[in-house]
């Protein structure tokens, strides 16, 4: 829902805040005052162009518009702002754009710095705009496509389709790779079979490598040290040597010591270094036990020449997939998967195929199911449609969604599939009777193409919503988002504005509906009223004290193509314009004068029976 419009030196706008409540919202005031700035505003924060030179005459500062809409916290708008960083606070999200004199703009995001796309991806989750530059998105065949599919319901069968035609393609990407390259594919396969069969023979083991060269280390370099371990253990313990000493070795010598001090029976201080000796002598102990050990496994260790030779062996595999064991091994494993994918024997490509056109029959078949949904959507779309225009001065009208398979009529085979199905969808529009029937958007005129799409939202508004609601019953929500109406009244009055009214208040219970016109019979079903205009003043506006046409300047304002001017210290006349929200006398004096150009009393008359009778 959209909370708050602020706009700053755009167009004949230098300041103006617009606060639509839930429902429906209409925007009024004389032709030239600006209303058309206010969609002009949204387009700039939902992300797109806009010229520097619709900055306000005599404007210092940027062009500046910000939207504030509150959303929920589950919504695909709030999602997007997590992923850009921008969290919001409170359920709300700030859509920001700057837009100087000369330079590039500026898009901000809850008050960080975005790329302009982000606005425009999450406006598009919040906002819809149906004014006359605005028609040509639905007449693209994506977006006609997605609005039938969303009309249809049908989200089951195009999950069955995706995930079939995801799968079709993969195998199909591979069987081309496997065409297209199956000399090389071969070359690569043999290859890795002859090298991962030469792994095997081998049937090396993780870090055998190292291991092996360990123990070569140490039957290399044995008379060395079974030397120094003979002579460490006579020095420490003769007794582990089976000789008789001559000496006493240094652990005796520690224990003869320890035992000295112990004898003097005085705890301090010899009685402390007979502990230091004590830990001593277990550490000693300790080196000798695992010296000892040493000299036994010595002979353990196996032979020099075997052990060379598998060595011989094993370094024979790192030169060409090492530079370890443990790298042989691991490429020796991804070989033997990728051989399987490389695979491309003449049995390979044929049990391929087969499964390719499986996965194609199965696509279809999706595709099918899918496209029998959208046909009998399709024809209720086309029907209801039909049924609005009717009501809003366009009966005759007809729009026909046509769903035509792509069939070259040879068989299955020529049935052609991609991302989104089988079928062409294209909706065609036939103005009057006798008219040709053309695409959207070549066949209609602004405002014919403005209740076009309000017909569309109403059907789809109708279907979503699955029941009627009580009237006057908004969704504070907005499940639906906003929707932006321009010119959809052009060509429009008498019996056939007031149902062009009413239907703009049927959709507005279940969306926010912000609706630019000029008709009183429009106008009067709004919940909120607003009315832009403009003045002319002897001094610059005075928020507390003046007033334009009537109405209080409580609310915002601006100056146009001309600012505040003064010569020789005297004020001259400026142009001013007013956005206020009109309620009560004030709606009805709007009325009467969009009725009839004045105030009189039958005018005013006619504006009270108007807004009292225009309440679904």
């Amino acid at each position: 829902m959209l909370e708050e419009l602020e706009i700053r030196n755009l167009g004949p706008i230098r300041h103006a805040v617009l606060s639509p409540r839930a429902g429906m919202t209409a925007i009024t005031g004389e032709t030239g005052a600006g209303k058309s700035m206010l969609l002009d505003a949204l387009r700039l924060v939902s992300g797109a162009a806009i010229q520097s030179g619709r900055a306000s005459a005599g404007a210092q500062d940027d062009v500046w518009a910000q939207a504030v809409f509150a959303v929920s916290s589950d919504s695909a708008a709030e999602a997007l702002a997590k992923d850009a960083g921008a969290v919001g606070d409170d359920g709300e999200l700030y859509l920001t754009r700057s837009v100087p004199a000369h330079g590039r703009s500026r898009a901000l995001l809850n008050g960080r710095t975005v790329p302009r796309s982000v606005l425009a991806g999450i406006a598009a989750h919040m906002i819809t705009i149906h004014g006359q530059s605005d028609h040509m998105r639905i007449a693209s065949a994506a977006r006609q496509r997605d609005f039938l599919d969303r009309y249809a319901d049908d989200g089951e069968q195009l999950t069955a389709y995706t995930q079939s035609w995801e799968a079709l393609q993969a195998i199909t990407r591979k069987l081309r790779a496997l065409d297209g390259e199956q000399a090389a594919a071969l070359a690569q396969a043999t290859y890795l079979r002859e090298s991962i069969e030469r792994i095997n023979a081998v049937d090396p083991h993780k870090g055998e490598d190292e291991e092996l060269k360990s123990r070569r280390e140490r039957i290399e370099n044995a008379a060395s040290i079974a030397h120094g371990v003979a002579s460490a253990l006579s020095a420490l313990d003769p007794s582990q040597m089976d000789v008789d000493a001559q000496h006493q070795g240094a652990l005796s010598l520690i224990d003869d010591a320890t035992r000295a001090l112990e004898d003097i029976h005085i705890k301090e201080p010899f009685g402390q270094a007979a502990d230091t000796l004590k830990s001593l002598s277990q550490e000693i102990s300790d080196v000798v036990f695992t010296l000892s050990g040493q000299i036994d496994d010595e002979d353990s260790l196996g032979d020099l020449d075997t052990i060379n030779g598998r060595i011989h062996e094993l370094d024979e595999l790192t030169k060409r997939w090492g530079p370890g064991i443990d790298d042989v091994l691991a490429w020796r494993d991804q070989a033997e998967n990728d051989v399987q994918d490389m695979d491309a024997s003449p049995e390979r490509l044929a049990a391929l195929r087969a499964e390719r056109d499986e996965l194609f029959r199965r696509a279809l078949a999706a595709a099918r199911s899918l496209s029998s949904v959208r046909r009998q959507a399709a024809e209720r779309l086309s029907e209801h449609v039909g049924t609005e225009l009717a009501a809003l001065a366009m009966r005759g009208s007809v729009l026909d969604v046509a769903v035509s398979p792509r069939d070259a009529g040879k068989g299955d085979e020529s049935i052609v599939l991609d991302a989104h199905g089988c079928d062409d969808i294209e909706f065609l529009f036939t103005a009057f009777p006798g008219a040709p029937r053309l695409p959207m958007g070549k066949s209609a005129s602004g405002g014919e193409l403005s209740r076009l799409m309000l017909a569309l939202e109403l059907v789809a508004a109708e279907r979503s919503s699955g029941a009627q609601r009580s009237p006057g019953e908004h969704h504070g929500d907005n499940d639906e988002g906003v929707f932006i109406f321009d010119e959809v009244d052009a060509g429009v009055g008498g019996k056939s504005a007031v149902e062009l009214g009413r239907r703009l208040a049927q959709l507005a219970r279940s969306a926010q509906v912000i609706v630019v016109t000029h008709l009183p019979q429009v106008a009067s079903w709004a919940d909120t009223q607003f009315v832009v205009s403009k003045g002319v003043f002897d001094a610059p506006v005075d928020e507390t004290a003046a007033k334009l046409e009537g109405f209080e300047t409580s609310g915002s304002r601006g100056n146009d193509e001309s600012a505040d001017r003064s010569e020789n210290g005297v004020h001259l006349p400026s142009v001013q314009t007013v956005v206020q929200e009109v309620r009560g006398s004030q709606r009805e004096r709007e009325i009467a004068r969009m009725l009839a150009g004045s105030e009189s009393e039958t005018s005013l008359r006619h504006a009270r029976e108007l807004l009292e009778s225009s309440r679904l």
